[in-house]
């Protein structure tokens, strides 16, 4: 549980700061933006392009939640503009 905290908070922050939305986000919602990132990311690898998923605390698995958490932040902030 700790883990996924800690690698939702990373792979959350550094999403953030790649859109731009680091200045909008506290703590929180960088862990929960890294943790549904990292499904979005582990689903779209597995499913759409059939390579790895997150497997634990490793770069490729930090890689895959980075960019799965990047669409999120893409998807709600073009909501949001809505």
């Amino acid at each position: 549980m700790l883990f996924w905290l800690i690698f939702g908070a990373l792979a959350g922050w550094i999403a953030s700061k790649i859109v731009g939305k680091d200045a909008s986000m506290g703590a929180v919602a960088n862990i929960v933006v890294g943790i549904v990132g990292s499904f979005i990311g582990g689903l779209i690898g597995t499913k759409v392009f059939n390579f790895g998923k997150v497997t634990g605390f490793n770069l490729s698995s930090l890689l895959i939640a980075v960019a799965g958490s990047v669409i999120l932040l893409l998807i709600v902030g073009a909501v949001q503009k809505k």
